[in-house]
């Protein structure tokens, strides 16, 4: 262990410095827990490339499938297993009210498009916000939907945690989600050539106890959080709770983000980025630009961030310790 030391260097810091170095940027990989035979006969690498995009959507629908038709036509020239997308992809209107016009079910005819250019560009897609047609007319489902190479819905997660926000000054205008969308009531993983997804989106991502339950209990290795942050709230918070739901799950995060302004009085902030599992942000976009960034997502570097800090085995059940108030 003390071989390459420093005189003087600490000891903890030479063995963090060793184990960083000794894990190669590419390694074999080693499988996706209950992964079913489609899947593993999807990973083509052993460490899989994947893509998160940005993009700055409208209520022109045609014009946003364009824009992610190109981002697939990126990705798949970059070598990428999968393109990850952010939410309110496919349309952000002027007013809540606006989606419930476009809202369909995941097997009509819009997401039929996007199901198409994952076939097309044989690459995998997360979808990470679509108007779901609702349990009645004035509400929709926020739907987070994950698509294989050949165009088939492999998994939906409906937003769980609703944005209702008034910060005033700070914020812009109101926004108040749960007016026209339904909340969904169901975690969702889903087996994927990039590792075990778990799948959230956007406001969920500052409730922690859900990114536990998809790490602890489910076995997630790459948790995604599709956005469309708005500026105040993504300049103060966006990269500090991104990698800190990585670090405490020591799993990868995936961030796609709307960037820019959509519509006179509603702008997102933009910085799509990867967190790998420790904590380290590994590619990013900036406040503006539509593109990708591209990682590589290393199954292995994982497994050996998590046996270096083996917080599964130390958890203890919190919930049922006794409390001492003074």
């Amino acid at each position: 262990h003390s071989r390459g030391r420093m005189p003087g260097a600490p000891r903890a810091l030479c063995l963090t410095r060793a184990f960083h170095a000794r894990v190669p940027s590419r390694v074999p990989r080693r499988g996706v827990r209950r992964a079913p035979r489609s899947v593993r006969a999807a990973m083509a690498t052993d460490v899989p490339r994947i893509a998160v995009g940005q993009m700055c959507a409208s209520s022109d629908v045609e014009k946003n499938l364009e824009v992610v038709a190109d981002l697939c036509a990126r990705a798949k020239d970059r070598g990428c297993a999968m393109l990850f997308l952010p939410e309110c992809f496919a349309f952000i209107g002027v007013k809540g009210t606006d989606a419930l016009a476009v809202m369909e079910p995941l097997d009509g005819p819009l997401l039929g498009r996007y199901r198409e250019l994952a076939a097309r560009h044989r690459l995998w897609l997360s979808l990470g916000g679509f108007a779901e047609k609702g349990p009645d007319r004035d509400r929709r489902f926020n739907a987070h939907v994950i698509v294989n190479d050949a165009g088939e819905i492999q998994a939906s997660y409906r937003k769980i945690h609703l944005f209702d926000v008034d910060m005033g000054d700070v914020n812009g205008p109101v926004l108040m989600e749960s007016a026209t969308a339904a909340a969904g009531e169901t975690l969702v993983t889903c087996d994927s050539p990039a590792g075990k997804l778990g799948v959230t989106v956007c406001y969920d991502l500052r409730f922690p106890e859900m990114f536990a339950r998809l790490r602890y209990e489910l076995g997630c290795e790459v948790m995604l959080v599709p956005s469309a942050f708005t500026k105040p709230t993504g300049q103060a918070h966006w990269e500090t709770l991104l990698r800190a739901r990585a670090i405490e799950t020591q799993s990868y995060v995936v961030a796609a983000a709307q960037a820019g302004v959509h519509s006179e009085g509603r702008a997102s902030h933009g910085h799509a980025m990867i967190v790998d599992p420790w904590g380290k942000v590994i590619a990013e976009l900036d406040g503006e630009e539509t593109g990708i960034a591209v990682a590589d997502v290393d199954l292995g570097y994982l497994k050996d961030v998590r046996s270096r800090i083996p917080v599964e085995t130390h958890r203890r059940d919190i919930a049922s310790f006794p409390v001492e108030r003074r």
